[in-house]
């Protein structure tokens, strides 16, 4: 019994695995097309999984398994919002899904799984553990992304990005074994003992952080290592790219802040000479290469390197602060991804895909509400106050100025100025220019609650952010003080 209570801090991972098993059990016998009971267990097990964090929740940080796993508050905030997000996705994918026979047991069992491994991403504080939750995670999305077999593009955007993707795990496999060469362990803090200690060997270090490094822009999709992230966006049924596209983001924040400010802070010197060059890239490639583009995915999947480059000046800029406004960026830009990508599934219907920018052309002569949750979403993307993506570009920025790198500063604000044409493009469609179709869009009550309460929450937070900026900085905070 005493060895039992010793996993409750795992609970919640053994309860995820234990009912994914079950509903994929359970769907064999569902014989409803819509797949009801089984939709319903999944959300079940989503709330049953909030309820368990929040019960087993404990003060400090709380290791397990010969120091492999760690709970502690920042854990926890990821894991709330990822069940959230998660639960979103279902919600916005249902109706979509259901129309192409893609709504299965399988996409919402892989969808369980994909929850699975970046939870134990989140809690990880070993490399092995590390590298397991990120393999569960990335295989259940190629499996999802090839779910629509009789696609042609679909099928391509599985194979690019599974191809992509073991390349990516390659060099961050290679580049974890250096560090374990040089340090002798392949635990978080050890890795960190050993460079304080000057034990480790240098030149075996910076080659395994190059690899590590370059193996986590992959995974992000910052530039140079982006080459999957528009391919898959523009093939990948819009239900799975918004998967991708953002709960996955909560995982790579934890990922970093384990093995970069963890693991490898005493060589912050060079990890963040090479964050500043990828986030430069970033955020010049994405944004200008997002105003060529007419499909509306490709252009968000141009946009989201550019977030990431973002993302990257907060990670960069270290410090209580910088982590703190990276945390809320990732948090306020998977929201506005949930929107934008709910907005697209919500407005296609049966053989039509509303993927391309004419698709929201006229969007206020045919729904005036829809058309204003949009333009919040957009102009949010853009920085625009009073909306929660101003003040999250606004608490970055202030954290790159406050550590010396004005003019890294300046070169974002002019990219979100060249960022800003290609949103507010979309709110000129929708106001300005005729609809090419006057069919009335058909919106299940769930999915239009829940896409105004997604807009307006993007607006609520930029007026108010200061709650969720203190639940940032105080989980990072304990993170940083109890390592």
């Amino acid at each position: 019994m005493s060895y039992l209570s010793t996993l409750t801090p795992a609970s919640a991972e053994i309860f995820l695995l234990v009912m994914a098993c079950v509903i994929l059990i359970v769907d064999l016998f569902v014989v409803n097309q819509q797949k009801t009971p089984t939709y319903l267990l999944v959300q079940f097990t989503l709330m049953g999984l909030a309820f368990i964090t929040l019960m087993t929740h404990q003060q400090g940080a709380v290791h397990l398994f010969h120091n492999m796993f760690v709970s502690d508050l920042m854990s926890d905030v990821l894991k709330m919002v990822s069940y959230l997000t998660v639960s979103i996705i279902l919600v916005y994918s249902r109706s979509y899904l259901l129309t192409r026979g893609l709504f299965t047991g399988e996409f919402m069992v892989l969808t369980l799984f994909t929850l699975l491994g970046m939870m134990v991403m989140i809690s990880a504080s070993h490399f092995i553990s590390m590298y397991m939750g990120l393999e569960v995670m990335s295989l259940s999305l190629y499996a999802l992304v090839a779910l629509q077999r009789d696609s042609a593009t679909a099928t391509e955007a599985a194979m690019k990005y599974f191809i992509l993707g073991a390349l990516a795990s390659g060099l961050l496999l290679y580049g974890m074994s250096m560090l374990y060469g040089a340090t002798g362990t392949l635990d978080v803090a050890g890795v960190s003992t050993a460079i304080k200690h000057g034990v480790a060997n240098p030149a075996l270090l910076v080659f395994g952080l190059v690899f590590v490094v370059a193996g986590l822009a992959f995974k992000l999709g910052a530039v140079p290592f982006h080459m999957w992230v528009p391919d898959v966006y523009q093939g990948a049924p819009t239900p799975m790219v918004m998967l991708i596209g953002s709960a996955p983001k909560f995982a790579a924040f934890a990922f970093l802040m384990r093995m970069l400010v963890d693991g490898l802070q005493p060589l912050m010197g060079h990890w963040s000479n090479m964050l500043i060059i990828l986030a430069v890239l970033s955020m010049a490639l994405g944004n200008i290469s997002a105003i060529a583009q007419t499909n509306i995915k490709r252009m968000l999947a141009y946009s989201s390197i550019a977030h990431i480059g973002f993302f990257l000046l907060g990670i960069l800029s270290g410090g209580i602060d910088g982590y703190s406004s990276a945390m809320f960026y990732i948090m306020v830009y998977v929201l506005m991804s949930l929107g934008a990508f709910g907005m697209i599934t919500l407005l296609s219907h049966e053989g039509y895909e509303a993927d391309t920018l004419d698709a929201f052309k006229g969007l206020n002569q045919r729904s005036p509400w829809l058309a204003f949750i949009m333009l919040l979403l957009m102009f949010s993307m853009a920085g625009v106050p009073p909306t929660a993506g101003f003040y999250a570009k606004f608490s970055v920025l202030e954290s790159i100025v406050n550590t010396g790198h004005i003019e890294l500063a300046v070169f974002a604000v002019l990219l979100s100025l060249v960022g800003a044409y290609y949103y507010l493009r979309i709110v000129k469609l929708m106001y300005f220019d005729a609809p090419e179709s006057h069919e009335p869009i058909r919106i299940q009550p769930d999915t239009g609650l829940l896409i105004s309460l997604n807009g307006l929450s993007v607006l609520a937070l930029g007026m108010l952010p200061s709650w969720l900026m203190s639940v940032c900085a105080v989980s990072v905070q304990q993170s940083l003080l109890l390592r």
